[in-house]
């Protein structure tokens, strides 16, 4: 999509640096000038128009945040933001793609029997949830995508933009740490706890 500029239109140049200062009317005129691009990219790929502009507000708000690592030198402010609405993009299509396993897995789910779940399997599960909160914020987001999104490792490395050996790094020191805690509360060597996935 074409961005058309108005006459009144500050300079590209200008709008950037101040943009990266901080300055608020930089942000509504950077808005003004590049979301319907945002925008636009969204619709290309999303069906739903109210999941677009959630994208789109997204995009300025993660845009607006981060303005300290916006390097006018290496780009443009149109390209950067565009850059984080593709991410945008990709994180909206996870959450759906996930939300319609849930649903899915739910459906297909037989009728509950009457009886009380396996205390061995809530107190599994609680373990997982403890020990995955327990972990570096990067091992844990990795397990999270690996395990609960279901993503490859490689898909991982081209959600988060991290590279694939460092993303098999923090897999493996992840599943180690959870390993260890395992065996320390009286797991049997290399057994884990229900629901978690071995790693691939």
């Amino acid at each position: 999509m074409t961005v058309v500029r108005q006459a009144s239109d500050p300079p590209e140049d200008d709008l950037a640096v101040r943009f990266r200062a901080g300055d608020e009317n930089a942000l509504r005129q950077a808005y003004d000038r590049y979301g319907r691009a945002v925008f636009h990219l969204a619709t290309s790929t999303l069906a739903n128009r109210a999941d677009a502009e959630d994208v789109t507000q997204a995009t300025f708000v993660a845009a607006w945040l981060a303005r300290d690592t916006f390097d006018p030198a290496r780009g443009s402010l149109i390209g950067w933001l565009l850059g984080i609405g593709r991410r945008k993009v990709v994180d909206r299509l996870r959450v759906a793609a996930r939300e319609n396993r849930v649903v899915e897995t739910v459906r297909q789910l037989p009728d509950p029997a009457p009886t009380r779940p396996d205390p061995e399997t809530v107190v599994d599960r609680l373990v997982v949830a403890d020990e995955l909160a327990r972990l570096p914020e990067d091992q844990r987001r990795m397990l999270e995508l690996a395990f609960f999104d279901d993503l490859t490792h490689q898909q991982i490395a081209t959600v988060t933009g991290v590279p694939l050996g460092t993303v098999k790094s923090h897999i493996r020191r992840g599943m180690a740490s959870l390993k260890r805690r395992w065996e320390v509360d009286g797991a049997a060597p290399g057994a884990r706890p229900a629901g978690l996935p071995g790693a691939r």
